[in-house]
Parts: structure tokens; C-alpha cells; sequence
């Protein structure tokens, strides 16, 4: 029989909240005015926001440390601005990631006025003098066609060795199966549940539950509904 291998679910419903009357942030990790001593990073993934930012709306960050910025909508699209230096335009099948230093500010609008938008935001941390460029936004439309499958989603990035985590998308079928081995020592995997259910390393899963997992050889996952949808991020202990 396997041994289960450690690991830590953060619940969907205990997802800290930070809110306006026009944008909603649910935190996976500490944020803003949210903090529980529960909540700590994981490794140098730190944090993973699923956000909602309504019409014509433009929200601001601040970065505060040297991080590879993730932009991933959800629905919609979203209009990514680092002033004086560019603009582009994010959507729904795309990601996109950018590299900040400390002090690096930039702002996501949603360029639709009467719909609101969602978008997962995942900082992870970074080398000084290691950061590559901004890249995005990168389309990941391979996943449909390549179900239960864990696809890279910067595979065509031509820096991808110098990036210091791997961030796989995978779109399964009910009972759709996939085993994950981790590429470097010293690192963990992070399990986020976009769309539906799944079953990993003995753990269930639902929509927008997190798990972190580490010290494994392998992990083992399966869809527990149809065109469930699953992150995963490998990244430094």
C-alpha cells in the first residue's frame, strides 16, 4: 500500500476575504488586512488571490520583493498595465506572467463596463537578478485537446530554464487519471481546483480548494467530474 504523503488542504470556504463595493479578493494565503498563522506561505509561492473586479474598474498592486507576477483569468478578460512601460490585453484561455522588482507597481482594469470579471493572481518569489522578462500573454489552448493530461503552461517561453517554479493546467474527464513527479529536490506541489473535483494523493478536492504537498516521489490525481479543471505549481521549499 502507499504511503500517503504529507500534506496541507486549504479549504475553498476558509479563504481569507478582502473587499470593496467594486472588487472581492479571496486569499489562499495571508493578505492584505486577512492573516491566521495557518495561512503562511507555501515555499516561495505566496500568495494566490482569486479576484473579481467589476466593470470599467482598475485595481493597483505594490510589490514588494523580487516575484514572478501570474495573471490567469477565469472569465472575461483583463487589461494588464505597468505604467510607463506597457499594456496588454489578458484573457480567458491566456496567461500571463510578469517579473517585478521591489518598489514595481501595476494595475489590471476590466475593460468591460457593465460585466464583472475573475482572475487568479499567484506571486512567487524570485532571484535578485535572476527575474526574466515579461512574457504574456501566453495561450494554453492545447488543454482542451490533451485531456488528463498536465500541461506546462510556459513551455514556449524561451527563459524557461531560468524560472525558479513550474506551473502545470490540466483540463481532465470524469475519472480522468494523472500522476505528477516532482523535477528537482527541495521542492513542493501545489494543488489548486479551478473547475470541479478531484481526488489527489488521498485528499478530496472540490472547486477552488488548494493542497500542498511535499516530501513525495510522485502524486497521484483523479477527476472526480467531467471537465474539471486542475493548477499545479512546483516550486522551492
Amino acid at each position: 500500500m502507499k504511503t500517503q504523503s504529507p500534506g496541507k488542504i486549504f479549504l475553498s470556504d476558509e479563504r481569507g476575504l478582502n473587499e470593496m463595493e467594486w472588487f472581492r479578493s479571496l486569499n489562499t494565503f495571508n493578505f492584505g488586512n486577512y492573516h491566521r498563522e495557518h495561512k503562511q506561505p507555501f515555499g516561495d509561492l505566496y500568495l494566490l488571490n482569486d479576484d473579481m473586479l467589476a466593470g470599467g474598474k482598475t485595481m493597483s498592486m505594490l510589490v514588494e520583493d523580487f516575484t514572478h507576477v501570474i495573471i490567469l483569468p477565469v472569465a472575461g478578460a483583463v487589461n494588464f498595465k505597468r505604467p510607463g512601460a506597457y499594456e496588454t490585453l489578458v484573457a480567458a484561455g491566456q496567461i500571463l506572467i510578469h517579473s517585478a522588482n521591489p518598489g514595481d507597481k501595476f494595475e489590471i482594469t476590466n475593460p468591460f463596463l457593465n460585466e464583472t470579471v475573475n482572475f487568479l493572481q499567484v506571486w512567487i518569489r524570485g532571484d535578485k537578478g535572476k527575474n526574466i522578462l515579461h512574457t504574456g500573454p501566453l495561450t494554453y489552448e492545447d488543454v482542451s485537446q490533451n485531456r488528463d493530461t498536465l500541461i506546462n503552461a510556459f513551455q514556449d517561453v524561451h527563459q524557461i530554464e531560468r524560472l525558479p517554479f513550474s506551473f502545470f493546467i490540466g483540463k481532465f474527464s470524469g475519472r480522468g487519471e494523472a500522476v505528477y513527479k516532482p523535477s528537482k529536490k527541495n521542492t513542493g506541489c501545489f494543488l489548486f481546483v479551478l473547475e470541479g473535483a478531484f481526488e489527489a494523493e488521498g485528499r478530496l478536492l472540490h472547486s477552488r480548494d488548494g493542497l500542498a504537498l511535499w516530501d513525495t516521489n510522485e502524486i497521484e490525481m483523479e477527476a472526480l467530474s467531467n471537465d474539471a479543471i486542475l493548477l499545479l505549481i512546483e516550486t522551492t521549499l
